[in-house]
């Protein structure tokens, strides 16, 4: 039976903590969050396992509260000039079942006022994935070429993230794909609008997003020598 997951209320909260972004508003209104936003959210997630392990037996929707596929909302100010206490939108990854061993790409998914959206692959990716990604891609440019400039992708994403200005060291400035060989980051999706975030149509929208991007995705798997 087809089910709705968000509701104008998710998005409704999320606005309200962009304009009152800070603990004691956060704890007065927890509640909210929790029925709005977190619940729906996970099962969402939940209802994914079975069309996720269609995709890929390695792959993992895992709707646990904490250390799943949820995103915590509370933002890690460490290290950030930003001191807002908590990200004004959710987000989660499906992962691949040896993410802890291996760098991995992820399926992912993002709710926020006026930019939702779901897709794929590696962000910022460490430096060894990196040069594993850029050897692979040097030395396979057919299989990349089938992955990404298919009507079905094109059609689709769009590419994210930053390129270096020129060739990495070691790679030829000539080589077919020497723009793709420059990406710091392997990830890419497409945009939904809240209408559909909170439609019957969610979750078959984002089960053929994800077939859709799961060629770039084994493509990367392969790069890091990992099964898809």
């Amino acid at each position: 039976m087809a089910k709705t997951y968000f509701s104008p209320a998710t998005f409704r909260f999320l606005r309200s903590l962009d304009r009152n972004n800070n603990r004691e508003w956060f704890h007065a209104h927890k509640a909210e969050y929790e029925r709005d936003v977190r619940d729906p959210f996970l099962a969402l997630i939940t209802d994914l396992q079975a069309p996720l392990s269609k995709i890929s037996k390695h792959y993992r929707a895992d709707p646990r509260k904490n250390g799943g596929s949820l995103f915590r909302i509370h933002r890690d100010t460490r290290f950030s000039n930003d001191k807002q206490p908590y990200k004004p939108w959710q987000g989660a990854r499906f992962f691949h079942e040896r993410r802890h061993e291996i760098p991995a790409p992820s399926f992912y998914v993002h709710i926020q006022p006026g930019d939702c959206f779901a897709g794929g692959g590696m962000w910022h990716p460490e430096s060894d994935a990196l040069k594993k990604i850029r050897e692979f891609l040097a030395d396979n440019p057919e299989a990349w070429k089938r992955a990404t400039r298919s009507k079905a992708f094109r059609d689709h994403f769009q590419f994210w993230g930053e390129s270096l200005s020129r060739p990495p060291r070691g790679f030829d400035a000539n080589h077919e794909l020497i723009d793709d060989i420059k990406r710091k980051d392997f990830a890419c999706g497409e945009g939904f609008d809240e209408k559909l975030a909170c439609s019957t149509e969610l979750l078959p929208w984002l089960a053929d997003t994800y077939k859709r991007v799961a060629p770039m995705i084994d493509y990367l798997c392969a790069s890091q020598e990992l099964d898809f």
